[in-house]
């Protein structure tokens, strides 16, 4: 049974939720209903098929036209219909069913169980215990045997005859075929869609492995921004092999057609900074169309900051994450903060107050976040050591010892130093950041505004020794109110053992921190912004609110031109976006111009523009813009899926089926496929045996 809507691309079950109806068995009336999904996949399907596995939502027709006379004590009372068990095939069914059609129901059941379990992001597994009162079975065969007592005689018969319903090893094919199938359906999704960005997040460990999680950025048929999570990549092994393997992965096994790639995006972290460099050079290399650009999902101060395989840097990130784990825990851990804050504060009531707000957020993520994190510093160490002293015995042993884990690392110098050098160094890109990251008409300044930006970072790399000393000073009185020892870190220190003595703290950070940062900055603006970038994020003048902004200026035809080989007719383009502009470039009086990209693809005249439309259509899918809120749900189930689900538990096919859950695949076809790809039931049959054994 499908807990969605069978209509294509019916959205009630994400922002109007619906009740569900079952289809009638009426032959006639379920021909109706079928009409209305709009799903060819449909029409062969017979009325019992229908009236098990499909459901229509309330949306797409009027109450009184679902019922007939015979079925309103039943059918009517959608919502308390869908609470109850399905029907089940009876015994008299599967007696009447040929060999073939049994196998199918009973297929159907287990891969249903499965989808119900995955969508929900329950674990397959149970949590363990006494198996006698029933805590060590798992998930699955607890659902299974479920449905066995409500008359699911399919699966009871396969019970009697094999001692269980499903063994691990048959399991796992489910998995295997429901990711395939998953995969296929998201990638076809894309295909039609033509033109996308491939973006990879932070790697990620499950079943001791390290993985690289892939999403595509594609604009639909209906001109909106659409992202989808399409799964893990093995991230085992170096250099060129590892970069080979990966893209022969994307393409061989998944079927992924770079060639329609136009933009790339990856999150760096220090430890795997070289591997994921290396994996976007080959990419690019060989698909010279996409362009390497930052990611909306992570500001870009901190994605500098994530790629610095720098001590210290690295020391500042990993502590930045177990402050926001720490403080989410509780709200009177925040409160304690807030408490720490007020006693730094005392005579400025109006700063300590704006420093709470911001601590009530996510502030490790913010463009802000090392200016804010030095300011609260001397609050932070108070807090935590507060927590871990635990005089009135109001934490648990976990709090204490993660307030310990943070308080060791604010006390580091090391930790102090790398903050401020961070801290100095981002202010000059953090304007920058965020414009890119903005509005449109913000984000169209943010192109002509790099090479100011870059020009203040030369000016800091000429004249480092000024600069580093002003750092260190400003380190080293911090260090002190906080009664922190200024020391060189002490590994490095036993590496050098013979040098020990003559290495003097302020010169090593700026040969170890200070001058790395800095030209690490620079380098990685030049190349997330190069003039291909730039050019595609200066056509965010085609927007209709920048245009009126800028009316006194010339339509930006050179930047347009960065599209000209992905546009319909670029012989049309200048008289085209001459007749666009003027259309725009006079605001009537009380109108309200479209002012995101969003907006603009959603115009009932854009598609009398073809260029425009196809120029828009690729500016949409521009890694670096931030996308709607709708439209971003695919990293926020990402990272709910990998925060919320225990380590032991995560599974690279059902965190796939998790994010997707709305997907819409069709349950006849996995279960065709599975038995396309595992013919043998006897095989499959006798291996359950054997595990089980």
């Amino acid at each position: 049974m499908q807990n969605r809507c069978a209509v294509s691309n019916c959205t009630s079950n994400i922002s109007d939720p619906q009740p569900l109806f079952r289809f009638p068995h009426d032959p006639e009336r379920c021909k109706k209903w079928v009409e209305k999904c709009q799903r060819q996949d449909l029409t062969d399907k017979s009325p019992d098929q229908l009236y098990r596995y499909y459901r229509l939502c309330g949306k797409h027709f009027e109450a009184s036209s679902i019922h007939s006379a015979k079925d309103d004590k039943t059918e009517s009372k959608g919502r308390k219909k869908m609470k109850k068990a399905p029907a089940e095939t009876t015994k008299e069914d599967v007696q009447a069913l040929p060999e073939e059609e049994e196998y199918k129901e009973y297929l159907k059941s287990l891969f249903e169980v499965l989808i119900l379990l995955g969508e929900q992001s329950i674990p397959l597994t149970g949590p363990g215990g006494n198996k006698e009162d029933g805590l060590g079975l798992s998930n699955f065969q607890a659902l299974l045997e479920h449905r066995m007592n409500c008359g699911d005689e399919v699966l009871k018969k396969r019970y009697e005859v094999n001692k269980e319903c499903c063994s691990t090893a048959q399991l796992s094919q489910f998995i295997e075929v429901l990711e395939k199938c998953i995969h296929g359906k998201l990638l076809e999704e894309v295909k039609q869609n033509g033109f996308f960005s491939l973006l990879t997040d932070d790697l990620v460990k499950i079943s001791g492995e390290w993985y690289i999680p892939v999403f595509l950025r594609y604009v639909d048929q209906s001109n909106c921004q659409r992202e989808r999570f399409v799964g893990f990549l093995s991230f085992e092994g170096d250099g060129d092999v590892l970069a080979e393997k990966l893209l022969s992965e994307m393409i061989d096994k998944w079927g992924l057609d770079m060639e329609q790639c136009r933009g790339l995006a990856h999150s760096y972290s220090g430890t795997h900074f070289s591997k994921i460099k290396t994996f976007a050079a080959k990419l690019m290399e060989r698909y010279p169309m996409a362009v390497l650009t930052l990611r909306s999902t992570h500001t870009l101060n901190v994605s500098l900051a994530n790629g610095m395989a720098l001590s210290g840097v690295q020391l500042v990130m990993s502590t930045f994450k177990k402050i926001e784990s720490f403080f989410s825990q509780s709200s009177l851990l925040q409160l304690e903060l807030e408490h720490a804050i007020s006693i730094f504060y005392p005579d400025k009531e109006d700063k300590a107050k704006e420093l709470k707000e911001i601590c009530q957020t996510g502030w490790t993520g913010r463009h802000d976040a090392f200016e804010v994190a030095v300011e609260i510093l001397e609050a932070l160490l108070l807090c935590v050591d507060s927590v871990h002293d635990n005089e009135d015995m109001r934490w648990n042993d976990q709090v204490t010892h993660s307030a310990l884990e943070i308080s060791k690392a604010l006390a580091d110098f090391e930790f102090v130093m790398a903050l401020v050098v961070l801290k100095n160094t981002m202010t000059l890109t953090r304007a920058f950041g965020k414009n890119v990251q903005g509005k449109a008409t913000d984000a169209h300044f943010a192109a002509t505004s790099l090479k100011a930006v870059l020009h203040s970072l030369k000016e800091v790399s000429d004249n480092i020794d000024v600069y580093h000393e002003f750092w260190n000073d400003e380190a080293v009185n911090l260090a002190a109110a906080m009664e922190i020892p200024v020391k060189v870190p002490r590994s490095f220190l036993r590496k050098h053992q013979s040098q020990s003595g003559n290495i003097q703290p302020e010169s090593y950070y700026k040969e170890h921190l200070s001058v790395p940062v800095v030209t690490h900055v620079i380098k990685e603006l030049n190349e997330l912004f190069c003039e291909e970038h730039l050019k595609a994020l200066r056509c965010l003048s085609l927007v209709p609110a920048v245009i009126e902004q800028h009316k006194s200026t010339e339509p930006e035809e050179e930047s347009v031109h960065v599209f000209k080989n992905d546009i319909p007719n670029a012989g049309t383009l200048s008289a085209e976006l001459h007749c666009w502009w003027v259309k725009w470039s006079k605001k009537g009086k009380g109108e309200v111009l479209p002012s995101s990209l969003h907006e603009t693809l959603q115009l009932a005249d854009v598609k009398f523009f073809p260029n425009m439309l196809a120029a828009l259509r690729l500016l949409s899918i521009l890694p670096t813009l931030a996308l709607e809120d709708s439209c971003d749900l695919a990293y926020k189930r990402f990272q709910m899926y990998m925060e919320n689900t225990p380590d032991k538990f995560k599974s690279k096919g059902l965190a796939l089926l998790s994010i997707n859950y709305d997907v819409g695949y069709d349950l006849d076809a996995v279960v065709d496929a599975y038995m396309k790809t595992y013919p043998d039931k006897e095989e499959v049959s006798s291996q359950g045996n054997d595990d089980g054994q």
